[in-house]
């Protein structure tokens, strides 16, 4: 039997972060011309070299003047000066002002000699000669009458008067905006030093993982390597440059090989994955018998099994292998120390304050880093929601706006209680409607219509659930259509009274069978007495439930019990999620038939036994009403239902 490694004492969260802290990730600083620079931080400090501007230009349109000759002028006694000349911006002057004289000057034109203030044409015109007598230097001078008395320098940018040659222009650090940018290029710099980025290898460990682009076997339990890039991507967001590796599998000499490379590349190595205490997780065993392992195992959840460790040439951190966990370890840990040897500085806003919208009960006694996803309440105020479907749903990270931490002596937090968010992005903001319920086509195609929505497709109960706690904006829930008799043995129809109806429209439902129907299925008999196989919707769906009332029906008919059809109908308790699920299950020869809808069986090109029909409705939280997501999404349906329907077979108002 492999001997099996346990985890060591767990770390405090402190204690991670100050081993991660020790970590050396600052790289070689490098040059980079201006066009590559927008976002960097600067290695050194930037001293000018040269005045900026390097000479006394014009701020305006007007006439270099000696100030003194303008004195006492003004709109009832103005000078007039000789007009002798002109300059334009980028041209060197030809010209110069003596007492009495003007020279016409365009903004940004340098000073000609002698003149020491510029007065703008607005407050000046220009003269004629009186007569052919009046010569300088044989020839006839036109003139320029001034209204306004000026000072030196005034609308005179003087050399320098923006930046001193000496002077110190940018520090070690400052992160390059457009504004630097605009600076540097003034003092004639092309080319900059700057902090390198931290280069991140990225290795996914796992038999089971696949890249995205190649063939999957659902058979053989593969999946795609989600990590590589979620992870890849937020080494870019924090500053560095990811590169990914070939994912290594759970051979030991393999992942040695394969960390090893990335160590002499790298300045920090993530794994995620093999992390944990089981017979196949040898990472750690690299790590000691290679460089030095610090850490072994965090207080936290979700992410306990963490390592930090160090190669010769690198540091390393292990993070886990579920995605959600793998993300939330690495921005808690990992991202601040990026963002530090990038100089790159965490986003100001990248935190809310919200209040709980429900309780939320805790029995652990290690930090948690709760998902959590945000949603605006009638008044504008942010209301933060746990999202949580175990660490290894991938959807958790789309359906999450930031990370809650929760402090290990917490037991719970109340509904309404104050807590701080970690967003994942400075961009996120809350949806602009958000609803949970139902999996439903036409509902799909209705929120392509809206901005920004965002919705979990739970099912009918989950939504109606969450409608009542005031979670959501909306909750879609659907009812059977059939009439059931007062002794039937249906289920109770969903109750839709958790929320003001704002749409409703109906959907034919049944078993979706291969195309051609070749085993001639009619109906839910076929299920009953035939040895078939079938795939059913999950126990929160509302189609699950007519389902459930029609089987009642039936056994109803047959003098006979619900749970005696049930247990004769094979697979009945094998569930998957959405509404395609069944289908795609049919299509793929897993199953005889599925419960489904006609618009997924002709969408799917597969053929279909009608058994009924149901209504979907579409529920607001009543206390949402004036909410604009909430009254976009009422206007969408009233102004164009039967176009959100339309081409959708079995589905109509």
């Amino acid at each position: 039997m492999t001997e099996r490694k346990e985890f060591r004492d767990l770390a405090e969260p402190e204690d991670a972060h100050e081993a991660i802290e020790s970590l050396d990730l600052i790289p070689e600083a490098e040059r980079v011309s201006l066009t590559e620079a927008r976002g960097r931080a600067l290695a050194e400090r930037l001293d000018a070299d040269r005045d900026v501007p390097g000479f006394d230009r014009a701020s305006m349109d007007g006439y270099a003047v000696k100030a003194r000759d303008t004195f006492g002028a003004d709109e009832a006694d103005p000078v007039v000066l000789d007009l002798v000349g002109e300059v334009h911006a980028g041209e060197e002057p030809g010209v110069e002002v003596d007492e009495g004289e003007a020279v016409e000057i365009s903004t940004g034109a340098v000073m000609p000699p002698g003149a020491d203030a510029v007065v703008m044409v607005e407050r000046t015109d220009e003269r004629e000669p009186p007569n052919d007598s009046e010569l300088t230097n044989g020839e006839a001078v036109s003139g320029v009458e001034i209204r306004t008395a000026l000072a030196p320098g005034d609308h005179v940018m003087l050399a320098g008067a923006d930046v001193s040659a000496g002077q110190r222009a940018l520090g070690p650090g400052t992160r390059l905006t457009a504004r630097e940018i605009g600076l540097l290029s003034a003092l004639g710099v092309d080319e900059v030093p700057v902090r390198g980025k931290p280069r991140v290898g990225i290795i996914s460990t796992g038999d089971e993982l696949v890249r995205p682009g190649n063939p999957l076997s659902d058979q053989s339990g593969q999946i795609y390597d989600v990590n590589s890039y979620t992870i890849a991507t937020a080494v870019e967001e924090a500053g560095g440059e990811p590169v990914l590796y070939p994912h290594a599998g759970d051979d030991y000499d393999e992942m040695e090989r394969l960390l090893l490379e990335a160590a002499e590349d790298c300045d920090l190595v993530l794994s995620s994955g093999s992390t944990s205490a089981s017979a196949v997780d040898v990472i750690y065993r690299v790590i000691e018998s290679r460089g030095e392992l610090l850490l072994h195992g965090v207080a936290v959840k979700p992410g306990k099994p963490m390592l930090v460790g160090r190669f010769p040439n690198s540091a390393y951190v292990g993070l886990p292998g579920y995605p959600v966990s793998a993300l939330t370890i690495f921005r808690t840990f990992v991202a601040p120390a990026i963002r530090d040897a990038a100089g790159v500085p965490e986003p100001t806003t990248a935190t809310i304050d919200a209040r709980m919208a429900v309780e939320e009960r805790y029995g652990e006694g290690r930090m948690r880093l709760m998902p959590t996803g945000l949603v605006e309440d009638e008044h504008g105020r942010v209301l933060a929601y746990p999202v949580d479907k175990g660490s290894g749903a991938t959807t958790s990270l789309v359906e999450a706006d930031g990370v809650v931490t929760v402090a290990p002596d917490t037991a719970y937090l109340a509904e309404g209680e104050p807590v701080e968010v970690r967003l994942f992005s400075p961009d996120v903001r809350p949806p602009s409607v958000f609803g949970v319920g139902e999996d439903d086509p036409a509902l799909s195609r209705l929120l392509d219509r809206l901005d920004s929505p965002r919705y979990l497709a739970f099912g009918s109960r989950e939504g109606l659930r969450r409608l009542r706690n005031g979670v959501p904006d909306f909750a879609v829930a659907t009812n059977d259509e059939r009439r059931s008799s007062p002794d039937s043995q249906a289920s109770t129809p969903i109750d839709a009274s958790a929320g003001t109806e704002i749409a409703s429209y109906v959907r034919d439902w049944g078993l979706v069978v291969p195309d051609g129907n070749p085993a001639e299925i009619e109906g839910l008999s076929d299920l009953v007495e035939r040895d078939l196989r079938f795939i059913n919707r999950g126990t929160d769906s509302g189609l699950r439930t007519t389902l459930g009332n029609a089987i009642a029906d039936l056994a109803d008919e047959r003098g006979t019990t619900r749970h005696e059809l049930v247990e004769s109908i094979s697979g009945f308790e094998l569930t998957v999620k959405a509404h395609e699920s069944p289908a795609r299950k049919v299509a793929s020869g897993s199953a005889d038939a599925g419960l489904g809808l006609r618009a997924t069986a002709e969408q799917l090109g597969l053929g279909f036994v009608p058994l009924g029909e149901e209504r979907v409705h579409v529920l607001m939280n009543p206390e949402r009403e004036s909410k604009a997501g909430v009254e976009a999404l009422a206007d969408a349906f009233d102004s164009d239902l039967v176009g959100i329907l339309d081409g959708l077979p079995g589905v109509r108002p």
